[in-house]
């Protein structure tokens, strides 16, 4: 193990719990064929059982003793790549296509860090994190919730968020002050939800939840008056909780044009 001490300023709490470590690699099941990319394998933990399952692995980490400590201890494993980096301006695609993507994500970057995923969706195969879980909850609520919100609508649009299983402060050092949770996150169908553009769905998104106790007329005045929310079948009464992704998704292409 170890003995790096976790630092606040990179949001570190490395987990050390064996049982729950054990059933995030199974519930990942990497097989010889994977290229997983671990991000922020801390003292590595998740990186050792993955290591020895992946056909290869490549570790993204900003902390750069952490960088030096498993360059090390992996120097003589050919299947493992440790980068150097921000996993916020990371380059994914870099690393090829169907990649398989896990983390314990540090909970400071964790929403800006899954939309930055999204955008380069293109070549990931899947998602499996341990995130805060009231992230996990805001991924997967349903509409009408109060967790409900730009995150949930923004990421299933694309992907299929299933939460597994719920862990406790003490499986970390040091614990956190808050319940954590593992999420997978896979792809849906590119035909599910079609999206005319991506930019105006998220700015426009953004603004509906912005001030939840607003109505939509009000939230969204700087992208439809209420006449053009009526002709899209939305009712200008509403907020935002009240609509389902489907219903963001035909606000938004009813009010861009389709692309040629």
């Amino acid at each position: 193990m170890s003995t790096h001490r976790a630092r606040k300023r990179f949001g570190q709490h490395f987990l050390t719990d064996p049982g729950v470590i054990h059933a995030i690699v199974e519930a990942i099941r990497p097989q010889p064929s994977d290229t997983i990319v671990e991000i922020g394998p801390g003292p590595g933990a998740i990186t050792r059982p993955l290591s020895r399952r992946a056909g290869h692995l490549h570790l993204v980490e900003l902390d750069r003793d952490l960088v030096a400590s498993l360059k090390m201890e992996f120097a003589g494993q050919d299947n493992i790549t440790v980068h150097e980096g921000d996993a916020l301006s990371f380059d994914f695609r870099a690393l090829g296509d169907n990649l398989r993507v896990v983390g314990n994500l540090p909970y400071n970057i964790s929403t800006p860090l899954l939309f930055e995923l999204l955008a380069q969706r293109d070549v990931i195969q899947d998602m499996h994190f341990m995130l805060q879980k009231e992230v996990v909850d805001r991924m997967a609520a349903e509409p009408g919730s109060k967790a409900y919100g730009r995150l949930g609508v923004m990421l299933s649009c694309h992907q299929f968020i299933e939460p597994l299983f719920d862990v406790p402060p003490e499986s970390f050092d040091p614990p956190p002050a808050v319940i954590s949770a593992v999420v997978r996150l896979t792809p849906k169908p590119k035909d599910a939800c079609v999206i005319h553009d991506e930019e105006h769905m998220s700015r426009m998104v953004a603004a509906a939840f912005g001030q939840r106790r607003k109505t939509l007329k009000n939230a969204l005045a700087e992208f439809a008056n209420a006449d053009q929310l009526l002709a899209a079948g939305i009712d200008p009464g509403l907020r935002a909780e009240q609509l389902d992704v489907d219903a963001f998704v035909s606000l938004s292409n009813a009010l861009v044009s389709k692309p040629a």
